[in-house]
């Protein structure tokens, strides 16, 4: 098995200087075809159940799958919560086999997303797993805006919270379609690395122009880039081609097994611009 926790594949980053993709999965063709893509490429994949994701799949099958594909390749696979809003929900992830929990208080007030995190956090690390929490808010595309995070606040919640990696606001948004806007505000990523030492985290990571992506993953603390809008596009268009290619055909398994293939082309070339440069 090669389940890992989220402290094990992001210190490396950091001090590799390069980052790790966390893929939002939606389900079982798309976390398979993201563990080949890592296969391929050599490198540790971090899988994510976010909120749509568990809405879809209860946690404790998501944790199977997560760990039965972990146990079938050679590369590190770290099985994670992506937005988990309170306690219990991280327990239970915990309690059925995640290896790292993403607390999001991030719309609550300072101390209150502190307070919280900090005790998600030491729940984790009892469990010897790991814990990533958000300073700052990292609004959506057409829905709630940014709060972008404020370098004093972010040095104060790494201390206070203990996180093994945080999450901050710098320009960047959820669900973004294109890569066309300005980019990050590499002058507020600055002001957060002087300031921390822990491994930094994208959300929205599909909405960073590609160079910037790039020279981000090995030039700065940030050690994690969520992706999961490009590749959910990437699906959508597989499976538009599959489905059209003969209306007669109803049976899923077909249709479906050919989204594999364009699914791992397309999270390659993902992979393979956060790796590590030698690699």
């Amino acid at each position: 098995m090669t389940l890992v926790t989220l402290a094990d594949v992001l210190q490396p980053a950091l001090k590799g200087g390069y980052a790790v993709a966390g893929l939002v999965t939606l389900g079982w063709e798309d976390m398979r075809a993201f563990v080949a893509a890592a296969e391929a490429e050599g490198v540790p994949v971090i899988l994510q159940a976010g909120p749509g994701c568990r809405d879809h799949t209860p946690l404790p099958v998501l944790a199977a799958m997560f760990r039965q594909l972990a146990e079938n390749t050679s590369v590190p696979v770290v099985a994670h919560l992506d937005h988990g809003y309170t306690f219990e929900e991280c327990r239970q992830a915990l309690d059925c086999g995640f290896t790292s929990v993403m607390f999001d208080g991030s719309r609550k007030p300072l101390q209150q997303n502190i307070d919280e995190t900090a005790a998600i956090a030491q729940m984790a690390h009892a469990a010897g797993m790991s814990c990533e929490g958000e300073i700052g808010f990292v609004g959506y595309a057409g829905g709630e805006s940014s709060a972008g995070t404020d370098p004093e606040e972010a040095a104060r919640f790494a201390r206070e919270t203990a996180v093994d990696a945080m999450a901050i606001s710098v320009g960047n948004l959820h669900l973004q379609q294109n890569r066309s806007g300005a980019g990050l505000d590499e002058a507020r990523i600055r002001a957060i690395e002087a300031v921390t030492q822990v491994p930094l985290v994208i959300h929205g990571g599909s909405g960073v122009p590609m160079a910037q992506r790039q020279a981000l993953a090995h030039g700065s603390a940030i050690c994690k880039f969520n992706i999961g809008t490009e590749l959910r596009m990437a699906f959508g268009d597989a499976l538009r081609s599959a489905v059209n290619a003969d209306p007669s055909r109803f049976d899923r398994n077909e249709i479906l097994a050919e989204t594999h293939t364009p699914m791992v082309a397309a999270t390659r070339q993902v992979l393979r611009m956060l790796k590590p440069k030698s690699s």
